[in-house]
């Protein structure tokens, strides 16, 4: 059961009184005079911080918006005091929220970037800027960013000034190792080609495609889809998504990143997404680019990617807790087999774990990674240590339209031995997905035996692995010359910029995910 804490807000509180000493009496030995020193009168009391510090801003920044923020008050935790400024729930022109001592922004709902352009306009709408390290926070369940179509984010914080998109019990400091799903997330609606259409249909090549979706549990329209390729919903940079995922619908839960028809003008880097309810990020369609993206505790899948999607990711960092999610991957397009444009996702530098307890995590895809259905995976250079799991499963549906796969320099740490590292479903048996993987050929070894150090961080027999050079498949990837996404104790990409828990470490420069930044 999920339990949602109340919000309390606090107004201004009342100030101790500095009490008076006793009368001050000049000794007898004075010739007998008596004198009484007045005290002095009491000064103006100032608010007293609590032991962190941080001390309310006094009030909200004017925005360029024409509904102005609202004055929620303030909000008090162990850490201290804040004003809480809410958004309006639609942004109707270009807007800055910027960031301001001792103050957060709240989301009381579903906040709109901009209003849905539709399907085939070219026009850019409004852009919501977020300042380095702005917190803002989910006030309610069913509070979640909507980027409309047309319309753009520019969420860039820095290495040691991250964005935070978080809940209200965060904010409260109520949170624990197991909190989740107390708010939706961020949601980018894109005009890139898509399946699967609620509306519409797809067509060859997606020139003459009329395919739009709806977004899985909205009760208002929140339409993606189209035929523009580069469209380009804004930045995402240096963002850290927390406690995602609230149910907004029967079955229909949002995930911490959740892209829509999103175009591959759209710049995604340096994101993490923290114990979501569901997927650390799914990906419904589009033309995606992405690097530097950590998922840790993710309830479902750290990654998901479906109705022809065509993705490629470098330096992925999938971290789950023991005994807790699905998946690591599940990446399909199933029931929807015979649509194109075919799922084409290509990944580089991934480290994807689940602990050596975890062998109660895989409910649904019944291995760490599953493909599925009517999709071309592609994965180079990386590491999958999962020795309670089996590593891959591949379910041949959909009669000629099933799922491939292409592996180069990955290696693997599974349950079982020999085939028994696979499953096979539908048309496949782990035989054939075994060949598929082929392992001892092609630099891919399927039963390595994992030197991870600090949980994530390439060992001796990762480094003796040559690496495959992927910028031959696009000039997205960058040149590398070694697997995994961290290469070894000197690249600390991942430090700062994320928050620590129990399932992975970070160093030192990265805070506690339970708690906020106080500066």
């Amino acid at each position: 059961m999920k339990t949602n804490h109340g919000l309390f807000l606090v107004g201004c509180s009342a100030i101790a009184l500095a009490g008076c000493g006793p009368t001050d009496i000049a000794s007898p030995g004075t010739g007998g005079n008596v004198v009484i020193n007045q005290p002095a009168p009491t000064p103006t009391p100032t608010p007293t911080p609590t032991s962190s510090g941080v001390v309310a801003a006094a009030g909200c920044p004017t925005i360029s918006n024409p509904t102005a923020l609202t004055d929620s008050g303030t909000v008090t935790s162990s850490q201290g005091s804040w004003r809480v400024c809410t958004l309006p729930s639609r942004i109707t022109a270009s807007t800055t929220l910027p960031k301001i001592a001792g103050l957060l922004y709240s989301m009381n709902g579903r906040v709109d970037v901009g209003t849905d352009a539709g399907f085939s306009s070219t026009s850019t709408g409004v852009t919501l800027t977020i300042e380095p390290g702005v917190i803002l926070f989910g006030n309610t369940g069913t509070s979640w960013l909507a980027v409309n179509r047309g319309n753009r984010i520019n969420a860039t914080g820095t290495a040691t000034a991250p964005i935070i998109f978080t809940s209200r019990d965060n904010v409260l400091g109520l949170n624990g190792e197991t909190s989740q799903g107390q708010w939706g997330g961020v949601v980018l609606m894109g005009r890139a080609p898509i399946t699967d259409c609620t509306t519409g249909a797809v067509a060859s090549g997606g020139t003459a495609s009329t395919c739009e979706r709806q977004t899985e549990g909205a009760a208002d329209p929140a339409l993606y889809g189209g035929t523009n390729s580069a469209d380009n919903s804004g930045t995402m940079k240096y963002v850290q998504i927390r406690y995602s995922g609230f149910v907004l619908g029967s079955n229909s839960e949002l995930q911490a990143l959740t892209l829509e028809g999103t175009g591959s003008g759209t710049t995604l880097e340096y994101i993490q997404s923290y114990n979501s309810s569901d997927d650390g990020a799914e990906f419904f369609g589009g033309t995606v680019n992405m690097k530097r993206y950590i998922a840790v505790g993710a309830d479902d899948d750290s990654l998901d990617m479906d109705t022809g999607v065509q993705a490629n990711l470098q330096y992925l960092l999938l971290i789950q807790r023991s005994g807790q999610g699905d998946g690591l991957m599940e990446l399909d397009s199933n029931g929807n087999e015979a649509q194109t444009p075919r799922q084409v996702s290509r990944m580089s530098n991934v480290t994807a774990i689940q602990p050596a307890t975890s062998s109660n995590n895989e409910a649904n895809a019944q291995a760490s990674l599953f493909f599925r259905g009517n999709s071309d995976i592609s994965l180079y250079n990386s590491v999958i240590a999962t020795p309670a799991n089996q590593c891959i499963r591949m379910n041949g549906s959909g009669g000629t339209a099933s799922a491939t796969l292409t592996a180069r320099s990955v290696v693997m740490t599974c349950s079982g031995t020999g085939d028994d590292r696979f499953i096979g479903s539908g048309a496949y048996t782990a035989a054939q997905v075994a060949g598929f993987f082929g392992s001892g050929a092609n630099g891919n070894n399927a039963g390595l035996t994992s030197t991870l150090t600090g949980g994530f961080i390439n060992g001796a027999n990762e480094t003796a692995v040559a690496a495959f050079d992927v910028t031959t498949l696009s000039s997205f990837f960058s040149a590398v010359t070694y697997i995994g996404a961290v290469k070894d104790s000197t690249d600390t990409w991942y430090a700062g910029w994320t928050c620590n828990s129990g399932a992975a470490n970070f160093g030192t420069t990265s805070t506690a995910c339970t708690a906020l930044p106080t500066t």
